[in-house]
């Protein structure tokens, strides 16, 4: 299932109607926009978990309060596929698939370095600072640190920038953006992880761009595939790669 490019214009209820990936009574699935945060923070902002509900609560005329499981979360300047569950069964099954990871995450990220080589599976220790909110490679045997192993593919290139196709095999806080730092490759717009730059909008350039997996109840295989935002730059290297 290949979703459009991500909406941003008009109403609220509108715009997340149309970033819906996928639908139906057991899951469903949201083009996140860079600017959403999946759950409630400290800002106040209205999470998309919250949007999602009174779409759910209005559609199907739902009275009281609407069940809705968070799956997985994206960092808020990521944008793409986040998985939602609509029943406490279904969510139960998902976290199951997680778990013993079963759901196969696929990212794009726009990079300015050249990767040191056109495909390579990185794995690094990374420990996390609440204090700052980031993870940093660190040694194996530092404290609390966690293994984190990703895969990456050089797959089209502009005069100015890299795109990466990224699969992750682990899940750990902020990995994405951490192991290509190390390596030398800071997303475009990440100022936290190396970028020179913010991006105008305060979105970094890494996007959740697949999801696949079996479907909870139905147990049908799901490939779920996100369009990417409107910006020049990702316009780019959705039309060099067609």
């Amino acid at each position: 299932m290949k979703g459009n490019n991500i909406s941003t214009q008009n109403s609220p209820d509108a715009l997340l109607e149309r970033n819906i990936l996928f639908e139906d009574n057991h899951i469903i699935v949201i083009n996140k926009l860079p600017s959403q945060i999946v759950q409630g923070d400290k800002t106040g902002d209205r999470p998309l978990a919250d949007l999602v509900k009174d779409y759910i609560k209005e559609k199907y005329d739902k009275p009281g309060e609407v069940f809705l499981g968070v799956v997985h979360r994206l960092d808020r300047p990521v944008s793409g596929a986040v998985l939602f569950a609509r029943t406490s069964k279904s969510l139960t099954r998902l976290n199951s698939l997680i778990k013993n990871r079963e759901i196969k995450k696929t990212y794009w990220a726009v990079v300015k370095n050249k990767p040191p080589k056109q495909a390579d599976t990185v794995v690094d220790y990374l420990r996390r600072y609440e204090e700052k909110n980031k993870s940093f490679v660190v040694a194996e045997n530092t404290k609390d640190s966690q293994k984190a192993v990703l895969s990456y593919t050089l797959i089209a290139s502009s005069d100015n920038y890299y795109l990466l196709q990224i699969d992750l095999q682990t899940g750990r806080h902020h990995q994405i953006r951490a192991q290509l730092s190390a390596i030398g490759c800071p997303i475009k717009g990440d100022l936290k992880y190396g970028f020179p730059r913010s991006n105008s909008d305060g979105s970094i350039h890494l996007h959740a761009r697949e999801l696949s997996f079996i479907h909870p109840v139905t147990l049908v295989p799901i490939l779920i595939i996100a369009g990417t935002p409107k910006d020049p730059v990702w316009d780019f290297f959705d039309n060099s790669i067609g």
